[in-house]
């Protein structure tokens, strides 16, 4: 008898055990984030990657974006520089954002790497671009309930110049390494440059006033003294392989034609020469984050006072140059993170 007590004892104590591993498997389940859930989506089969048609006066062409991730309320749409650069410079927000449950999404603009490319001069227009963003925007129903902004570099005078115009759109908008004003980059180019070895600033401009840009000597020069100090501040050999990648797939032809040559200013008849929106910073009454790097290109204290220009506006700088998220990651994403999420839950 004690026996078969014993035993229904023992019963009883493991379908109790196994119904307890039950609820609380279940509970995992419930809990479980949705983050990287891609099912039931329509960008499921492909990883998140859309090629979404872009309609211009040339005739319609397809850019390239990734998705990365799942969130309702906070979705990145990331700018990159150049012009005519790719979405890989910013690879190392997979190291971040995903922790944080923000959902980012990589683009590579009309003539950059992995998007169609017309070739076509006449489409290398700041408003071009801007009606292009806001075709993406549509396609991937962003909207002020969910819809950040981020704009580097170049990316950064797009940003500014879509906000400028559809800012009822967004719900957050951050410029990450980029003024205000091209006069102004330029003054500030020289004060930088100035700082070099008065030998190699003295050959560097010998051979901008020849127009001697394809000189490897030229390269050589801004290279080993200039991008070292003030693009990524680590010795060239120690560039990690997606920021070199990036640079090999930057499309020259687009560069040159919006930029030009130089690294101290845009040269020539560059499109993007004199562009300044200065004065109408004070337009953005969206919530803007300015990030500038203390041994940035661009002017720290100038990106600092674009902060105040702007009606609802937060500073961030950070211990980097212009490649800001991987020269001090800790501080820019720890910044980055804590303005969506302040915008998000209302305390901004």
């Amino acid at each position: 008898m004690k026996k078969t007590i014993y035993l229904l004892f023992i019963s009883v104590s493991l379908l109790l055990s196994c119904a307890e591993k039950q609820e609380t498997a279940k509970a995992d389940t419930d809990c479980k984030s949705s983050y990287f859930d891609y099912s039931n989506t329509d960008d499921q089969i492909t990883g998140g990657i859309k090629m979404i048609p872009i309609t211009t006066p040339k005739g319609t062409f397809n850019v390239w974006t990734k998705r990365m991730g799942n969130n309702p309320k906070m979705k990145v749409l990331l700018l990159h520089g150049g012009p005519g650069g790719t979405h890989e410079f910013f690879e190392n927000f997979d190291g971040y954002l995903p922790n944080a449950e923000i959902e980012y999404i990589y683009y590579d603009q009309l003539d950059s790497y992995y998007s169609d490319k017309p070739n076509d001069s006449t489409l290398w227009t700041t408003q071009h671009f801007v009606e292009e963003v806001e075709q993406v925007r549509k396609a991937l129903h962003l909207d002020k309930d969910n819809f950040y902004l981020l704009g580097q570099s170049w990316g950064g005078i797009l940003a500014m110049e879509y906000a400028l115009k559809y800012q009822d759109n967004l719900k957050g908008l951050i410029i990450s390494n980029m003024m205000a004003s091209i006069p102004e980059y330029e003054k500030y180019a020289e004060v930088l440059g100035a700082q070099l070895p008065p030998e190699v600033y003295k050959e560097i401009k010998e051979l901008e006033a020849k127009a001697d840009f394809s000189n490897p000597r030229y390269a050589e020069l801004v290279m080993n003294h200039y991008y070292t100090e003030h693009i990524l501040r680590k010795p060239l050999d120690e560039w990690p392989e997606f920021i070199n990648r990036a640079f090999s797939h930057l499309n020259p032809n687009i560069y040159i034609y919006m930029q030009g040559y130089s690294e101290f200013g845009v040269t020539g008849n560059a499109t993007l020469k004199g562009w300044d929106v200065s004065d109408r910073l004070k337009e953005l009454t969206v919530p803007t984050l300015m990030i500038g790097g203390k041994y940035d290109t661009m002017d720290p204290k100038y990106m600092e006072w674009m902060s105040t220009e702007v009606q609802n506006g937060r500073s961030l700088t950070v211990n980097a140059g212009h490649v800001s998220q991987y020269d001090d990651p800790e501080n820019y994403f720890t910044g980055l993170i804590k303005f969506i999420k302040d915008v998000n839950d209302g305390s901004f």
